[in-house]
């Protein structure tokens, strides 16, 4: 792994992405990804995925394997019910950050169950109709052939301040305060709720940030107005602000090195 220092802004439009739909799943790509294949973008930074998924209920990915990757799931509407092999599951939802290491290697699953669970009585109540919207991120870890593992935590409360607010990290500044962690050491994911009106995000600096629009509308200095499901790769140094008129949502990617070609 390797670090640049040149300062670059590159915007990349929502509608420019792969994008892979089938009858149940919309899927958009910013990386290559399955049989999308560019060999100009598959990666920026340690971010190697950034898939953004809708999915109707009752589908979704059944059990299949990962190995060596660092994979993030951030749910942005409905719910994910996650199975894996290691004997985690649980239901991923709106402002609950969740990672899964594959390592040497794991099966999981990930559906949108179509009975509503009743937390109340503990049983499935109803059926509903609405899709679940996530953005899936993998970054690879610092060394192949780690003990596969699993870990989320509840931190929308932290979110309401509107700040950018680590989710998931590796890197030993945010060690104390992270949600969850990452078993790569120069990565860390942030989000940011931003309100109208309320003081510019101002992004980190670090050699690589992936900026990306999961909600909502963001102006960045640098980049200009952004809309829903676009994204900046910045190079060389971060510091540049971001506001919203109407209210965003939007992760960022810290990242300290690169994946060498």
């Amino acid at each position: 792994m390797s670090a640049l220092t040149t300062p670059h802004l590159d915007v990349r439009r929502a509608d420019d992405r792969f994008t892979t739909r089938i009858g149940w799943l919309d899927s958009k790509h910013s990386f290559s990804f399955n049989y999308h294949y560019d060999a100009a973008n598959t990666h920026h930074g340690l971010l190697m995925v950034n898939n953004d998924d809708i999915v109707t209920p009752g589908y979704g990915f059944d059990t299949h394997p990962h190995q060596d990757m660092e994979i993030v799931t951030w749910v942005l509407r409905g719910s994910l019910v996650h199975q894996d092999s290691t004997g985690h599951s649980g239901v991923i939802y709106p402002g609950l950050a969740q990672r899964m290491s594959a390592g040497t290697g794991i099966l999981h699953s990930e559906k949108n169950d179509s009975w509503r669970f009743d937390g109340a009585t503990g049983t499935h109540a109803h059926q509903h109709d609405d899709p679940v919207h996530f953005i899936q991120m993998w970054v690879l870890p610092d060394e192949a052939g780690i003990t596969p593992g699993y870990e989320q935590l509840e931190i929308d409360h932290e979110l309401l301040s509107g700040g950018l607010v680590p989710v998931a990290s590796g890197m030993k500044q945010y060690a104390d305060h992270s949600a969850v962690r990452i078993a790569n050491k120069y990565a860390a994911m942030h989000v940011a709720r931003i309100q109208p009106g309320q003081q510019p995000i101002v992004l980190p600096d670090a050699p690589y940030l992936h900026v990306f629009v999961a909600h909502g509308e963001a102006t960045m200095d640098g980049a200009g107005a952004l809309t829903e499901g676009d994204a900046v790769r910045v190079t060389g140094g971060g510091g540049h602000t971001l506001t919203t008129a109407t209210g965003a949502e939007i992760i960022v990617w810290e990242m300290h090195a690169t994946i060498a070609r």
